[in-house]
């Protein structure tokens, strides 16, 4: 998210807090974090705030999540259930919350930090699918995908063969590769040939373990990389 949206995250956050007259330390409890931590929220040091904590101090202020992210969206709360990262915005579209970086290279640690929002057309909900966006960091899936795209996933814990997921690794390690499976196992295949596929056994999948988070829908790119 821009600089604009963080600033705007803190006006919000203080505007809410103040209307319910609840103090900085009543919301520090809340979150279990110091005042003075709310504090630097409200004068803009939202970048490394994390979706828990706005969903929390959201219900604490009865205020629309997504509003309080900053975006354009009344500040009331909208009686739809939130759906795992996702805020209706009406009829039309939702917002899905992109909740930080995917490596597509050598799997490394999951930043799990909300960095940005997308909106996706409502009727993608339909039958209880649940979306989450994750952006592409490093060039092994290129040339399909470029480092600093935005991936829309389905959030799913299996896939077909050949399809693109998430995939984490240890538990905590996430990558994004091409995904093919056999009878032995998966493979967790780089579009970039200087990188090498990545196998694992039917044992290593249940053990390590490895797991797909989710499915690849849909590819945002900006036109223009800074």
């Amino acid at each position: 998210m821009s600089e604009i949206i963080f600033s705007k995250i803190g006006q919000r956050l203080k505007q809410a807090r103040e209307l319910k007259h609840i103090t900085l330390e009543e919301a520090g409890k809340k979150v279990d974090v110091h005042k003075s931590t709310v504090l630097r929220w409200e004068n803009g040091e939202t970048e490394k705030i994390k979706i828990p904590i706005l969903e929390t101090l959201a219900n604490l202020y009865n205020v629309n999540p997504s509003w309080l992210m900053g975006y354009n969206v009344p500040m009331e709360r909208i009686p739809d259930k939130n759906i795992q990262g996702m805020e209706p915005l009406g009829e039309k579209a939702a917002v899905v919350l992109v909740y930080g970086t995917i490596p597509a290279g050598t799997p490394i640690e999951c930043i799990e930090d909300v960095i940005d929002t997308e909106e996706i057309p409502a009727d993608m909900l339909k039958g209880g699918k649940q979306y989450f966006g994750l952006k592409v960091k490093g060039d092994s899936m290129f040339p399909e995908y470029l480092d600093g795209d935005t991936l829309i996933l389905l959030k799913q814990d299996n896939c077909e063969n050949g399809d693109d997921c998430v995939v984490m690794v240890n538990g905590n390690d996430g990558t994004f590769k091409r995904v093919y499976k056999s009878e032995n196992g998966i493979i967790l295949q780089p579009l970039n040939n200087k990188y090498s596929p990545m196998p694992y056994s039917n044992e290593q999948i249940e053990n390590l373990p490895v797991r797909i988070l989710g499915v690849v829908e849909e590819i945002r790119r900006k036109k223009r990389r800074k």
